[in-house]
């Protein structure tokens, strides 16, 4: 097939200006160049990097590979490829050769794949000009880069920021260019623009791997909680009632167990992660699809390779320190459309507190060439913590109606105390007062007192979060044998307390 036997796909004008400022550096290195292009997830990399193929085969005569890395993008390159003009081949497992090479213009391949296939030199593309990457920010490329290095290499990214630190970009791309941003492609009407809502989590209790990135056991212990999964079912309710709700977690136990407590909450919800067959997995999106308050929690899966417009709410049940996964994860939200111009993102990893809105401005170019300085300078989980504020929630508030003022701030009133030169132990005995002023204020029976207790225990862990800090003493231990010390003597208090007003 001839690549101008289909009339040419539409492109608009930000992807057009892009695919121009592409060329020109083709041209000024026709090659032995590698080109890092950065644009958005919701951008089009998928159509621009289709056209470039179209047209570099159609200006050169020479031919074009393209590099995924995952099975699922082989499908879809290959129709949007087709979509263009551009004949091409999917080059699988099972293809060993290229004995009709000459028949194709185009090739799309996995990176393990086609990495085989060269080691045992069973493959050489003759006259070929272009590879293409996309997702160019996985380290799993880099085995690839030698076998072509006598051609033009243009990588694609929304995150130009290697998934291996130690393995920089900028060591194997000569240039970054970047394209339309978040900012622009929302005011253009090309994307939707997404409204945050942060609810703050304490995550001293994540561990980090050898990845980087937090542990799936750390996070299953977190998330798995049953504060946690209350809290996410109250922000879901809250904020996203009645929408198609994309959920996010970090292990496979939290997001079934995110489908057990929505669904007995009432709510249209399915599971689905990588172990489920194609068939399952096929079922599922089709599903999610057709249904219009449907809600899917997964994991991991569902970041790269999966497009479905009528997304409404983005939820990151989780914490990352992947700049990329977070941009990835929210990216599948801001798909427009005509009745489409607003997406809900819930976060409860802290994620935009770590890395800005979604829609931040970002300086690409001082990431690609300075990826550690970017790296180190990302606010710590500690430093999060320590600016956390408890925000206690309305209906929580709704129970203690009667007290004017429930606020108690430990920080201020630790620095007031100490300077007049008395003991910092003294505060936690004045919080315990407060406590237990605001439920004898508010109840008139002592087992509707402890429930006032209980409803106060996010409220008690802020407060001897922050009194840890202040004599720099927080180990999980401490913290554990703080907390029973402080329950102990509020509930003795307020036992106290009620008696006496009973008599």
């Amino acid at each position: 097939m001839s690549s101008n036997a289909h009339e040419r796909k539409k492109l608009y004008d930000y992807q057009e200006r892009a695919l121009e400022n592409i060329f020109a550096k083709f041209n000024e290195f026709p090659a032995k160049y590698n080109l890092c292009f950065q644009l958005p997830t919701g951008g089009g990399k998928t159509v621009i990097f289709s056209e470039i193929a179209r047209r570099y085969i159609q200006e050169t005569g020479k031919k074009v590979l393209i590099l995924t890395h995952r099975i699922e993008l082989l499908s879809q390159t290959s129709h949007m490829l087709a979509d263009f003009g551009v004949s091409n081949k999917i080059i699988v497992s099972k293809i060993k050769q290229l004995p009709d090479e000459q028949d194709y213009d185009c090739f799309v391949a996995m990176v393990e794949t086609l990495h085989n296939r060269l080691r045992d030199e069973k493959m050489e593309f003759a006259n070929l000009g272009l590879v293409i990457i996309d997702e160019a920010h996985y380290n799993s490329f880099r085995k690839l880069f030698r076998w072509f290095e006598d051609q033009i290499i243009l990588g694609v990214t929304a995150t130009p920021l290697s998934s291996n630190i130690k393995l920089p970009l900028k060591d194997n791309y000569d240039d970054l260019l970047v394209g339309e941003s978040i900012a622009a492609l929302i005011k253009g009407g090309y994307l939707a623009q997404g409204i945050t809502y942060s609810y703050d989590v304490s995550l001293h209790s994540l561990k980090v791997g050898i990845t980087g990135d937090y542990t799936v056991s750390s996070s299953e212990k977190l998330y798995g909680n049953i504060f946690m999964q209350e809290k996410l079912l109250y922000a879901y309710e809250q904020q996203a009632l009645g929408k198609k709700t994309l959920i996010f977690n970090n292990g496979i136990a939290t997001s079934k167990q995110v489908f057990h407590q929505f669904r007995e909450a009432g709510h249209d919800i399915r599971h689905l992660d990588n172990t489920n067959s194609e068939q399952e997995r096929r079922e599922i999106l089709q599903w999610f699809k057709e249904t219009p308050k449907a809600v899917l929690t997964s994991v991991s899966i569902l970041t790269t390779g999966f497009d479905e417009p009528t997304v409404e709410t983005i939820i990151l049940n989780r914490a990352t320190k992947s700049l990329t996964l977070y941009h990835q994860m929210i990216g599948r939200g801001s798909r427009k459309l005509p009745n489409k111009d607003e997406f809900t993102i819930i976060d409860l990893g802290n994620n935009a507190r770590r890395f800005g809105l979604w829609e931040s401005s970002i300086d690409w170019n001082d990431i690609f060439a300075h990826p550690n300085n970017y790296i180190e300078n990302i606010i710590s989980d500690e430093q999060m913590s320590r600016e956390m504020k408890y925000e206690m929630s309305p209906e929580t508030r709704a129970l203690f109606a009667n007290s004017p003022v429930i606020e108690f701030d430990i920080k201020a009133e630790y620095l007031r105390h100490t300077r007049a030169g008395g003991k910092g132990k003294d505060i936690l005995e004045k919080s315990i007062q407060q406590h237990c002023t605001i439920i004898t204020e508010n109840a008139s029976e002592f087992s509707y007192a402890l429930e006032l207790m209980r409803a106060l225990d996010e409220d008690i862990k802020s407060r001897l979060k922050q009194y840890s800090y202040c004599i720099s003493k927080s180990t999980e231990n401490y913290l554990n044998w703080l907390r029973d010390e402080y329950v102990r003597k509020l509930r003795q208090l307020v036992s106290k307390s009620m008696t006496e007003m009973e008599s």
